[in-house]
């Protein structure tokens, strides 16, 4: 019991005296990469502040008829990724793979904020390079990539044609709680998110979403998901499948290529 009490005290201690610090307990990068198994691939680098943000770029063997961001994973790198997406790519995708902070090539330590701010940059940045300028553009965000999603689309969703969260957390306060169920009511109670798809769900209204959850995932409750679908606004979708945490395009590709091959269709691009 004493035990308990001196952890919970650091706890505390920490969320009052050091919250910029608990972020590293949501992100674990991975820096050595994965051979992409795809031909046609762009890196691209950007510098902030004092360090570096990479991104690779998967182009279709034809013209892209859009160009999807993806946000990764809080595990591994964009080379873990590249995989999964493989099915977005084989029809006339373009995939931008962003890694953040301290992920992969990236330098530095990855912090809600400065992810929060290298998503901003990357998609501004991008979005006015040549061969993506002209493409329509969605979001697309998996576990905790779910959260820089959201924020993004609400804050350009008069520029996208869609929003794909797939495994999405409702905010860093409600998996902490998820992972911590003794402190839960502390956490949920005390833990302020910078920013939560289950808010920024709910400002977003111009465009239409996917949401993509498994009941058999262990790494982020089904009811999170949930919760976020039921924030958001009409035009929505929420496709439930049988499988792992972040393997939807393993087990349900075609409805998902359907889906998001309905977002862009009739989408006039936003220059």
């Amino acid at each position: 019991m004493k035990t308990k009490i001196l952890f919970l005290l650091l706890i505390i201690l920490q969320f009052n005296l050091a919250k910029a610090q608990m972020d590293d307990k949501f992100y674990y990068p991975e820096k050595k990469l994965k051979p992409i198994e795809w031909a046609n691939t762009e890196e691209v680098k950007l510098a902030v502040e004092n360090d570096t943000i990479t991104a690779v770029i998967l182009k279709p063997a034809q013209k892209p008829k859009a160009t999807i961001f993806y946000f990764h994973g809080a595990g591994g790198n964009l080379s873990y990724y590249a995989p999964i997406i493989t099915p977005l790519v084989k029809d006339n995708f373009q995939v931008v793979l962003v890694d953040f902070r301290g992920y992969g090539k990236s330098t530095g330590k990855p912090l809600h904020k400065n992810i929060a701010e290298d998503g901003e940059k990357f998609f501004v940045e991008l979005s006015k390079k040549e061969g993506i300028k002209n493409t329509k553009k969605v979001i697309y965000g998996a576990s905790i990539g779910t959260q820089i999603a959201t924020l993004l689309a609400k804050n350009h969703q008069d520029e996208i044609s869609g929003l794909v969260l797939e495994g999405a957390m409702a905010s860093f306060g409600d998996i902490a709680a998820f992972y911590s169920p003794e402190f839960k009511d502390f956490l949920l109670n005390s833990y302020i998110s910078p920013y939560s798809a289950k808010e920024d769900i709910k400002l977003i209204h111009q465009i239409p979403k996917l949401f993509i959850h498994s009941k058999e995932d262990k790494d982020v409750p089904f009811a999170q998901g949930v919760t976020v679908f039921t924030n958001a606004s009409e035009p929505k979708q929420f496709l439930e499948f049988s499988g792992e945490h972040l393997f939807a395009l393993k087990y349900e590709s075609a409805k998902i290529l359907e889906s998001i091959n309905k977002m862009v269709v009739g989408k006039k691009n936003k220059k």
